[in-house]
């Protein structure tokens, strides 16, 4: 194939999985991160089955798996009286017995990501590229121009901004008035190593335990802990200071309060905001397109923003590299396979931006009342006829509009028997 002379914007989930597939391919990458020195950002997250099956067809499952935690249920409650009442109660056997989630430290997954593209230390740091001409020219902040490439792949998240420079792209860009704090908590005995719980009371509080074990150079299990709280709370939670924080969450869940007990810092508590993002037409405007959260980000509600990500760079590798197979590259099938890629993702993304809008309120508002029906109506929904498969579909990516489904690649189910064989406490 003819190699492509290509920018990519962005060094999160996105941008390092491409990096990984292009240059397989034999692309010529330069790579722009707005950071001094790349990181991981986050606590960790669920890998779902769609996202295991990206990195086993990258050849990276095994490198993914050697750290993290199986996650076999998905548990929230509300207290209810002298007990608590289950709001939500899913189980990946319910699908298939041989699926399940993988919890994971964003440092698991980007040092595995680093490692496969053997030219990341020739990443352009410090720079915020801020717009794209019609030649493929970068303009970074700074006024310096990079460039020009063939083509521009704008992986720089929900707060991209490329996005933001290029009017009329998004049909909708909004943040959402809720956000989180965020912690890793060393896993000292938790009592469920292999289930995402959460609690609730209404809407107005939501907090959630996901073990997701070690990563590269740290052997100690932990697990990832978050609060919600609106964004416009987060300065007044600081002056009221953590006792009075600490206190609230032990009357709540007086287990989760046990694992926050030593953090004396209200810094220690990363601060997360999200966007809901909605580009109705192409995914593309010229030579630049739009990859991961920079096209569609959501609330995190469904917990997919990784597992898309990680799809959306195997689709995009797979489009260019049919083009060049079969076709010159020029503008006119540069045209054509850009749209093929915005076409198959969008058909998979769709419904998680919907639903991820419509739950986001029954889990993190103030209306009482959507909570109360909430509370009521959620675990008999799940065994209706259909209603529980839906669920999990949507749980695990597998999903594909409203009648569709997503299919995992072939080969994938066996894979994760062998992996996820054994006591399932045990990362393998």
């Amino acid at each position: 194939m003819r190699p492509l002379d290509i920018a990519i914007v962005g060094y999160g989930t996105a941008g390092q999985a491409l990096a990984v597939l292009l240059s397989r391919d034999g692309h010529r990458l330069q790579v722009f991160e707005q950071a001094e020195a790349p990181r991981p950002v986050g606590a960790g997250f669920l890998l779902q089955p769609t996202g295991l099956g990206a990195l086993w067809q990258m050849g990276l499952l095994d490198s993914v798996m050697a750290h993290g935690r199986r996650i076999d249920r998905l548990f929230g409650d509300t207290p209810r009286g002298d007990g608590h009442r289950a709001v939500m109660d899913m189980r990946y056997v319910g699908l298939d017995a041989r699926l399940f989630g993988w919890g994971l430290q964003r440092g698991a997954l980007f040092e595995a990501l680093r490692a496969a593209w053997p030219d990341h230390d020739r990443i352009t740091t410090g720079t915020r590229i801020e717009r794209v001409d019609d030649t493929g020219t970068l303009v970074d902040a700074r006024g310096q121009r990079h460039g020009p490439f063939h083509l521009v792949i704008a992986a720089d998240g929900a707060h991209s901004a490329l996005r933001q420079s290029m009017a009329g792209v998004a049909s909708m860009d909004a943040v959402y008035p809720w956000g989180a704090l965020w912690c890793l908590c060393e896993d000292r005995g938790w009592a469920h190593p292999n289930e995402l719980r959460q609690r609730y009371r209404q809407a107005r509080k939501m907090v959630g335990v996901l073990p997701v074990g070690t990563r590269p150079g740290d052997a100690r299990p932990m697990l990832s802990f978050f609060w919600s709280l609106p964004r416009e709370a987060f300065e007044a939670w600081e002056r009221e200071g953590l006792d009075a924080w600490k206190a609230e969450l032990a009357a709540l869940w007086p287990e989760a309060a046990e694992l926050v007990a030593g953090i004396s810092e209200a810094g220690t508590l990363a601060r997360a905001t999200y966007r809901d993002v909605v580009i109705d037409g192409p995914w593309h405007r010229g030579r630049l397109v739009f990859c991961g959260d920079s096209a569609h980000a959501m609330s995190p509600q469904l917990g997919q923003g990784v597992n898309m990500a990680l799809l959306d760079a195997l689709a995009l590798r797979y489009a260019l590299r049919t083009m060049l197979e079969t076709a010159p590259a020029d503008a006119k099938a540069l045209d054509a396979a850009l749209r093929t890629f915005a076409d198959e993702r969008r058909r998979h993304v769709g419904i998680y931006q919907f639903w991820s809008r419509w739950l986001t309120p029954v889990f993190q508002g103030e209306q009482d009342t959507i909570a109360a029906l909430r509370d009521a109506l959620f675990v008999p929904m799940g065994r209706l006829p259909g209603g529980r498969g839906q669920m999990l579909r949507v749980l695990t990516g597998t999903q594909r509009g409203w009648l569709g489904r997503h299919a995992l690649p072939e080969g994938l189910l066996e894979a994760l028997s062998m992996a996820g064989s054994g006591d399932p406490a045990i990362p393998r």
